[in-house]
């Protein structure tokens, strides 16, 4: 996401401005002599800027909460605190290291608040500099004047920053959203002329067959294509009407559901009934729909050839992050175990066909209970 892969950088410059000043901190406070008060001041920064910026940078974004944590505890109360229990050097000095935090405290407020909160954090680090030039025992308004000019340089600077980093994500965002209306629209317009095509060339050419009065519409075999292409139409209104919760109807279903539904047609053209429901049916790369669809036929096959029925039922359901796939019969069904050595159709076609596209396939049968498998994307 652009705006939030932003928001994430300008924090991690800010992060680093911050760092800059606790370094220049660390080399003031350790030089000879070591005062404790100014090390436990600077301890004390170090671990909310740590809380802070730690919690920003798992989040992307630092909350309110520990923004003005920073703010009222690095900007304002330390450098208080240090007025009036130092009183002079550079822990207490306008310009000093403790009151240059605010500097970095007023970036982030940019980055983080609102406008409002922005501003109001602004007033108050600058009522802090005030506050502390009228407590130390030695003012510089020289220094004070230079912080404020610092702090507002600060502030302004990571305002136009912000706000342009922050436009090219909005811009990011807005691109990709459409890029993926225009890569939907096409995926649409793609599935409705393939649906187009397979109407023209099923329902249409047979219904015109029969208008046309070249054939008995009472033969079996006509009646037999009828039934065939009106379970095809059946199918077809599913998909328009059950996309799933949460998503638009499809123009036919996803690239997965119609490399099914090809499945289903070419065992039907064989003389197979096969009741197929699809809900949910994500898409899927072209490969993986290929060959989880070259699976599923292969069990069609199967149950046309071996399992003494003429009727199977197919459903093909999203799961988390994926597909699954069930093909089921009321046949004789067999011993999975007694197969282990005979034929490839379920070895090959189904069980290595699904763990080379990253998927997984379970046999359940029993003889004389018929026969359920199961196809799983991703395993």
């Amino acid at each position: 996401m652009g705006l939030q892969r932003a928001r994430r950088v300008a924090l991690q410059v800010v992060g680093l401005y911050r760092l800059a000043h606790l370094l220049y901190a660390a080399g003031v406070v350790t030089a000879d002599p070591v005062d404790a008060r100014a090390a436990a001041i600077l301890a004390a920064v170090c671990a909310v800027t740590l809380a802070v910026y730690g919690a920003g940078l798992r989040h992307g974004r630092i909350p309110d909460r520990l923004m003005w944590t920073d703010a009222g505890v690095n900007g304002c109360l330390l450098p208080l605190a240090a007025a009036v229990a130092i009183g002079e050097g550079p822990a207490a000095e306008a310009h000093g290291w403790l009151a240059v935090q605010a500097l970095s405290a007023s970036a982030a407020a940019v980055v983080s608040l609102r406008w409002r909160g922005t501003v109001l954090c602004f007033v108050l680090l600058t009522a802090t500099s005030l506050a502390v030039h009228q407590v130390v025992r030695r003012p510089d308004t020289a220094g004070l004047l230079e912080h404020l000019s610092a702090l507002a340089m600060s502030s302004g600077l990571m305002a136009a920053g912000w706000w342009y980093v922050r436009r090219q994500g909005i811009l990011l965002d807005d691109a990709q959203q459409r890029a993926l209306a225009a890569e939907a629209a096409r995926a649409r317009q793609a599935e409705r002329t393939a649906h187009h095509a397979a109407l023209h060339d099923t329902v249409l050419a047979t219904l015109t067959t029969i208008a046309s009065g070249g054939v008995d519409a009472n033969a079996q075999a006509v009646r037999d294509r009828c039934a065939r292409e009106a379970a095809y139409l059946r199918r077809l209104v599913q998909l328009t009407d059950d996309p799933g919760p949460g998503r638009p109807p499809p123009a036919g279903g996803t690239a997965g559901t119609a490399a099914l539904e090809e499945a289903v047609r070419s065992a039907e053209a064989l003389g197979l009934v096969v009741k197929a429901q699809y809900h949910a049916v994500p898409e899927l790369p072209g490969d993986i729909a290929a060959a989880v669809a070259a699976a599923a036929s292969e069990a069609l096959n199967n149950v046309r050839r071996h399992a003494g029925t003429g009727l199977a039922y197919l459903t093909a359901a999203g799961r988390a992050g994926g597909l699954e796939v069930t093909i089921a019969d009321r046949g004789t069904g067999f011993d999975p175990a007694d197969t282990a050595g005979a034929g490839t159709g379920l070895r090959r076609s189904v069980h290595a066909r699904m763990a080379a596209a990253g998927g997984a396939a379970r046999v359940d049968s029993h003889p004389g209970e018929g026969t359920v498998v199961e196809l799983r994307w991703p395993a």
